[in-house]
C-alpha cells in the first residue's frame, strides 16, 4: 500500500466537516484517515504522518471525573463556568478556574494523609450505575462516523490520582515510605481494578473508540518526582495491567504524562504503552532515535506558526527529523493550519513511500 503513488491532488482540500469540538478539512486521500492511524499503531507502517485533526475525541458526561475536570468533549456539552467541578468518582472535591481553564482539588479538602487509612476512608465507584447508555446514544452519530475515536481517562489510577486524595507531598512520600509500601500496593490494586471496569464499559457501550488515553503526570518542568525504580516497582505493574485490559478489548492504548520525564521512558515501554505525547522540554530527537522503534511519540510543539511560510517551514523540519520508515510518530499539538497540514501530509507521504 505504501507504494501507491502520491499525487498532488491529495492535498486539494474538497470540503469541510464538523466532527464533535472540531472541523475537518477532507481529502481525496488513498485511504482513510482512521485506517492510516491503525497503519501507524498495527503495522508502524502509515502513509503519513496522523495529526489530531485526522480524529475525534469523546469524553462522555457519565464518567463523573469528566464533569470534575471540566472535560465534556464529543456531542454532549458543558457549560464550564456553571457546571465544571464538584466530586470526582472517588467523592474529592474539585473546583474549576476560568482563569486556568481546568480545575484542581479544593485546597485544604484532601481525603487522608496516610494510605495506611484508605480502606476506611475511600469507596470504591460503582461504575456500572454510571449511565453509560444515556452518554452513548447521546454521542451515537459520532461513534458511527468511521472516524479514528479517542476517550480520555483523566487522573487515571496512580500517581495522579494519588495526589488528588492526599496532595502532591503527601503522595510523594508514600511512593517511598516503607510504613505505608503495602496500603499503596493495595489501593493502587483497587484503583487498577476501578479503571479496568471503566474500560469494560467503554468497550461495551462505545465500542468504536480506538484508543483509550490515560493521565498520570510523572515529572515537572525540571525532572520527574520520583526515580525510575520506584516507577519501575511501585506503578509500571498496574499499567501493565491495564494496558493488558486495554489491548484484550482490541484497542489501543495511550499515555498522557507531562513534565520532563525523557528519563522515565524506560518505564513506559515497560508498562506497554502503544504511545505517549512528551511535552516539549523533553528531547525529542533523543527519544525518537533510542526509542522510536519501540513505541509511538507524539511530537508536542510550544506555539502555532504565525503565518503559512512558518507553517510550511515546521512541516519541513518535522519531516526531515521524524519521517523513518518504521518509525512512525503522531503530531500532538492540535492548531488550525491548511499550510502546516498540507505540507507535512506532502513530505511525511513521500518519506514513508516504498
Amino acid at each position: 500500500m505504501s507504494s501507491v503513488p502520491f499525487s498532488e491532488k491529495e492535498t486539494e482540500v474538497l470540503g469541510t466537516a464538523t466532527l464533535g469540538n472540531r472541523k475537518k478539512r477532507i481529502y481525496d486521500r488513498p485511504i482513510s484517515t482512521a485506517e492510516n492511524m491503525w497503519r501507524a499503531y498495527r503495522d508502524k507502517d502509515p502513509m503519513w504522518i496522523p495529526s489530531p485533526m485526522d480524529g475525534i475525541s469523546i469524553d462522555p458526561r457519565c464518567i463523573p471525573d469528566n464533569i470534575a475536570r471540566g472535560m465534556i468533549t464529543g456531542a454532549e456539552k458543558i457549560d464550564r463556568d456553571a457546571e465544571a467541578g464538584g466530586t470526582d468518582m472517588y467523592g474529592v472535591e474539585w473546583e474549576y478556574s476560568p482563569i486556568a481553564g481546568g480545575s484542581m482539588v479544593r485546597p485544604g479538602t484532601e481525603i487522608m494523609d496516610d494510605v495506611n487509612d484508605w480502606k476506611d476512608i475511600i469507596t470504591l465507584p460503582d461504575v456500572d450505575s454510571w449511565d453509560w447508555q444515556g452518554s452513548a446514544e447521546a454521542n451515537r452519530e459520532l461513534l458511527e462516523s468511521g472516524e479514528w475515536i479517542m476517550m480520555t481517562l483523566y487522573s487515571g489510577a496512580w500517581f495522579e490520582r494519588l495526589v488528588s486524595f492526599m496532595g502532591f507531598e503527601n503522595a510523594a512520600v508514600a511512593l517511598v515510605d516503607e510504613d505505608q509500601e503495602d496500603a499503596v500496593q493495595e489501593l493502587f490494586t483497587a484503583t487498577t481494578d476501578v479503571i479496568c471496569k471503566v474500560i469494560d464499559n467503554i468497550a461495551e457501550y462505545f465500542p468504536q473508540v480506538s484508543c483509550i488515553r490515560v493521565h498520570d503526570d510523572w515529572g515537572g518542568q525540571a525532572q520527574p518526582f520520583f526515580s525510575q525504580d520506584t516507577g519501575m516497582d511501585v506503578i509500571v505493574p498496574h499499567m501493565k495491567r491495564t494496558v493488558e485490559h486495554i489491548h484484550s478489548k482490541g484497542m489501543i492504548a495511550d499515555l498522557h504524562s507531562c513534565g520532563h520525564t525523557e528519563a522515565r521512558v524506560e518505564c513506559f515501554i515497560e508498562a506497554g504503552w502503544d504511545s505517549w505525547s512528551p511535552q516539549p522540554m523533553n528531547d525529542m530527537d533523543m527519544l525518537f532515535r533510542e526509542y522510536g522503534d519501540r513505541m509511538i511519540f507524539g511530537i508536542r510543539l510550544s506555539d502555532a506558526p504565525e503565518d503559512d511560510d512558518a507553517a510550511v517551514r515546521l512541516a519541513d523540519d518535522l519531516a526531515d527529523r521524524f519521517v523513518v520508515k518504521g518509525r512512525p510518530i503522531r503530531i500532538g499539538t492540535y492548531f488550525d493550519s491548511e499550510a502546516f497540514e498540507k505540507e507535512l501530509y506532502r513530505r511525511s507521504r513521500l518519506g514513508y513511500m516504498d
